[in-house]
Parts: C-alpha cells; sequence; structure tokens
C-alpha cells in the first residue's frame, strides 16, 4: 500500500473541514502528525463526548468554528491554505429523513460555497469527500465502480450525489479551480465515533448503558472498514492532484468484502471477550439498501492504495480504543501512537 508522504506534507496550510466530527478528527491528528499546519473549520461538535475532544485537536490545530452555509466565512476560511479536505457534512442517513432541508443546505449549498471560495485561491489541490451512498442502488449486489449512475433515493444519498454533479460541474466549467476530485468511502468505523444512529456508537452507548444494542436490519451488508485505512486513502488522492496524476471520483472500500451487521457484531465479541447484547428494533424499519459494496480497483491501479487493515483488525483496533476510554485513559497519546504504526508501515 502506498502511504501518505511526510515529506509531501511537511509544512503545508491545509484546511479540514468538518474537524469536529469523527473523520475530520482523525484527519487533522494524523495530518498534525506529519508536520502540516492545520485549520480546522466546522460548527461546534454535538452535546456529549466527541473525537475532537478525546484527540485534543485544540492542541495541535487551529480550530475555526463556522457554518459552510455562510459564504463570507468559508471564503476567509479558505485564504491563505494550499490544500483542502472537505469532510464536513450531515452525514446520517436518519437524519436526512427527519431534515431535508437542512440535509441539502448542509451538503449542497456548504459544498457550493466552498468550490467557490477556493476559485483563485491559489490552492494546490482538493479533495470534496462524499459517500459510498451517491449511487444509484438498484439491488443488484455487485460492487459500485466509479462510472455507474449517481443518485440514491433518501436525501441523504440523493445531497451527495447532488455534490458529485456539482464538483464535476464546477471542475468543467472554472479553469481557476484546483485540482479537484471527490473521495467516495464506505462505512468507516474507529474509536472516537459518537454519531447517532451508527452501529459502533450505538453499542458503545448501550454498554455504557447496559441495555442492549438494538438492531435495524442485522442482515443488511456495508463495507466496513478503519478510519485510517480511508484517510490514508484522501490523503494519498490529494498528493496525486498536486502531482496532476489523479481520476476525478474514487472509491476506498476495505480490504475484504463487505459484511453483515451481524458479521461485524461477530468481530466485536471475538475482539473484547465479551457476547453483545442485541434485539431487533420493533419500529418500522427505515428505508434502506439490504446491500452496498465499492470496488475499489482504481484506487489501486492509479493512486496506490490498499487497505492495510482487515476486518478483524480494523475492529479490534476499534474496540481496544473504546475499551481505554471507557476506562477513563486520555486518548490522543494511544491514537498517535495509532497513526504513527500506521504511517510507518509497523501496523
Amino acid at each position: 500500500m502506498k502511504r501518505p508522504s511526510p515529506d509531501f506534507w511537511r509544512g503545508k496550510r491545509v484546511l479540514v473541514t468538518g474537524q469536529t466530527g469523527f473523520k475530520g478528527a482523525w484527519l487533522a491528528r494524523m495530518l498534525a502528525q506529519m508536520g502540516a499546519r492545520v485549520t480546522g473549520f466546522a460548527l461546534d461538535p454535538a452535546n456529549g463526548p466527541s473525537a475532537h475532544a478525546a484527540l485534543c485537536l485544540a492542541e495541535c490545530t487551529r480550530d475555526l468554528r463556522g457554518d459552510l452555509r455562510d459564504a463570507s466565512a468559508v471564503r476567509q476560511a479558505v485564504q491563505g491554505q494550499d490544500i483542502v479536505l472537505h469532510l464536513a457534512a450531515q452525514a446520517i442517513v436518519a437524519t436526512g429523513y427527519a431534515d431535508p432541508v437542512g440535509t441539502w443546505e448542509s451538503n449542497v449549498t456548504g459544498t457550493l460555497h466552498l468550490l467557490q471560495a477556493m476559485r483563485g485561491a491559489g490552492l494546490q489541490a482538493a479533495v470534496i469527500v462524499t459517500s459510498d451512498k451517491v449511487y444509484r442502488n438498484t439491488g443488484s449486489g455487485r460492487p459500485f465502480a466509479e462510472d455507474d449512475p449517481l443518485g440514491d433515493t433518501d436525501p441523504y444519498s440523493a445531497s451527495k450525489a447532488a455534490c458529485e454533479v456539482l464538483a464535476a460541474s464546477h471542475r468543467a466549467s472554472f479553469p481557476d479551480l484546483p485540482p479537484l476530485a471527490t473521495a467516495r468511502a464506505g462505512n468507516v468505523i474507529g474509536g472516537g465515533d459518537f454519531g447517532v444512529a451508527r452501529l459502533i456508537p450505538d453499542l458503545v452507548r448501550a454498554r455504557v448503558a447496559g441495555v442492549p444494542l438494538v438492531l435495524r436490519n442485522p442482515a443488511s451488508t456495508r463495507p466496513f472498514q478503519h478510519v485510517m485505512d480511508v484517510l490514508a486513502g484522501y490523503l494519498v488522492l490529494a498528493e496525486a492532484l498536486a502531482k496532476g496524476e489523479a481520476p476525478p471520483a474514487v472509491n476506498f472500500g476495505p480490504a475484504e468484502a463487505e459484511l453483515t451487521v451481524s458479521d461485524l457484531l461477530s468481530h466485536w465479541e471475538r475482539a473484547t471477550g465479551r457476547p453483545v447484547n442485541r434485539q431487533l428494533s420493533k419500529a418500522p424499519p427505515m428505508a434502506e439498501k439490504p446491500r452496498l459494496a465499492l470496488d475499489s480497483t482504481l484506487a489501486a491501479t492509479r493512486l496506490g492504495w490498499r487497505p492495510r487493515l482487515t476486518t478483524a483488525a480494523a475492529v479490534g483496533l476499534t474496540a481496544a480504543w473504546y475499551e481505554a476510554w471507557q476506562g477513563g485513559a486520555a486518548m490522543a497519546g494511544p491514537s498517535d501512537a495509532m497513526i504513527r504504526d500506521f504511517l510507518s508501515g509497523t501496523m
């Protein structure tokens, strides 16, 4: 696997949108460890525990608060940067149903403001993170490739597909934009995710509360993968963009085949040595596609990217992080150690 190059990132001024979220916090910490000068731009973290707090981002980033729907604030955040990595989003499928207007405003209008702010800004590269759910999922079961039709039906997925169209339109229309690509990753796991309606955070919350984990669709399959593998893909893509060697859209999927929710919980049980107390939800099921898989051939052939971590290793690292966190450990140091081992290839 090609790993991100510290020589490339050292001293780079990098804007990470969404650093108060799970993936954004890990990305900012990884960049800081490689010597980048990281600015984060995001809303305040949600109430309760967060990756932003657990990874102590205030000690290693310039930590800005702002809303992507505020075009002026976005322009100010972009000024003086070398590279933009856009992760900020309303990223929960269930919230998309509950608040479709807010979802479209955050995801599409916010991305539009960012794209406009990047025009003529002297940037070297920009990566716009969308989702594995951008594809028109007809239930065929085959892994999606980058040239498959876009546009699934739920508000979140549709808004992310619209971001793909928006990015492609801007790339074709405005030559004053930096080299620009979209990144489509699967279901990301790792320590510090406390998002709502996500499997691992729901599991951790249920264990802390001493109640059963409530499952919506235990037979659904998803491309589960560790956050460090995915972020390495984003960074390698940005490096290739800066060199003029990147495709316009790239999938980043797991090392192994997608697996069911039940199978992921079995991995968790083996990693922790304890059974997961679970039960089926009695509520009417939310409309979700039963199968989702990604073809990451393009990332391998064009970028040299391949995931390093097996499913068992990804779940094991995730479970170990939460076990330490629940025990009261300060998690910035252990997380940095994970990042160092991953970047050095010793993991």
